[in-house]
């Protein structure tokens, strides 16, 4: 078991596309109306490429190997990451309770705990300048949540 990390920083409005951020399902009947079929043909154009972040934390791994921005073996070394990906940001976050250290360390080591059952970790935060920043600490090999999902990697 191994933990890939993921980090998206952008414009709110582009997170709020839900049809990117879901992958595409069965394809819609011929007759479904055209918003719907819109949808899903955006689906299947975007998902598999942009970098905006799943609805679903595990599937992370769909997306190709080059969105992951780190690996590591044990779970200590991926919150290691998560919180310099934190701290990196922590004076542009929106809320001032979001921006204390102390709330970065318990959010570290909550995902600390997390990884070392094999689950997994997103946390988002609004920045100023109506931005989002989110972070993602996927389990692979196999992952809880999406066991079917391969490894980006292999």
């Amino acid at each position: 078991m191994h933990h890939h990390g993921y980090a998206w920083l952008g414009a709110k409005q582009t997170f709020d596309k839900e049809s990117v951020r879901r992958p595409p399902g069965p394809p819609p009947a011929a007759s479904s109306p055209p918003d719907v079929l819109e949808r899903y043909r955006q689906a299947v154009i975007e998902f598999p490429t942009t970098d905006v972040p799943p609805i679903q934390t595990a599937h992370w791994l769909m997306k190709p190997a080059s969105m992951v921005r780190g690996t590591w073996e044990e779970p200590k070394e991926a919150g290691e990451w998560l919180g310099h990906q934190l701290t990196s940001l922590a004076d542009r976050f929106t809320y001032e309770s979001d921006r204390r250290v102390t709330e970065s360390v318990t959010l570290v080591n909550a995902a600390v705990e997390r990884l070392s059952w094999g689950g997994d970790v997103s946390l988002g935060h609004y920045l100023t300048g109506m931005a989002f920043h989110s972070v993602a600490l996927v389990t692979c090999s196999s992952n809880l949540a999406a066991p079917e999902v391969n490894c980006p990697l292999q």
